[in-house]
């Protein structure tokens, strides 16, 4: 089974892939084809740099398309109310409130309050709806959340 994905996350890695593929492909091209022209290739630091980028990024191409090929668009379902892949979430953890937002493990950002559908926070939230308190086992211990909203 592949991971899951929401269509903005989907958009980014189709917007990576293009721009790689396309113009930093073309870019390195060029490195490479200035560098050749410089001579000796074995003493050549700014061919092997410009060697080095070119596999860098046809490894990342792959990993991109790798990830589109196992990746399933999850939909967003307003009737179900409860937290889902694509939720925003609402909460308030010892009165502070705090906004998150479900994503699949591919799209996960902690300091942009990304958190993956597999983590530990997105798995206890997932299926919860407003008004609900919710227990995560942290590496600190146990914290109980109170789910305000989900939109």
């Amino acid at each position: 089974m592949g991971k899951f994905i929401t269509e903005e996350g989907l958009k980014k890695i189709k917007e990576e892939l293009e721009n790689r593929k396309i113009t930093i492909r073309q870019s390195i091209a060029n490195a490479i084809k200035e560098a050749k022209e410089q001579g000796d290739l074995s003493e050549n630091a700014e061919y092997s740099e410009a060697k080095r980028q070119q596999a860098e990024n046809e490894a990342r191409i792959a990993e991109l398309e790798f990830m589109l090929k196992e990746s399933t668009v999850v939909k967003y379902n307003k009737a179900s109310g409860g937290v889902q892949i694509g939720s925003r979430v609402k909460v308030k953890l010892n009165g502070e409130e705090l906004e998150f937002q479900i994503v699949g493990s591919n799209e996960a950002n902690p300091g942009e309050f990304k958190i993956s559908n597999e983590s530990p926070m997105g798995k206890a939230f997932m299926g919860h709806v407003k008004g609900d308190k919710v227990e995560v086992q942290a590496p600190g211990g146990k914290m109980k959340y109170e789910i305000l909203d989900v939109k």
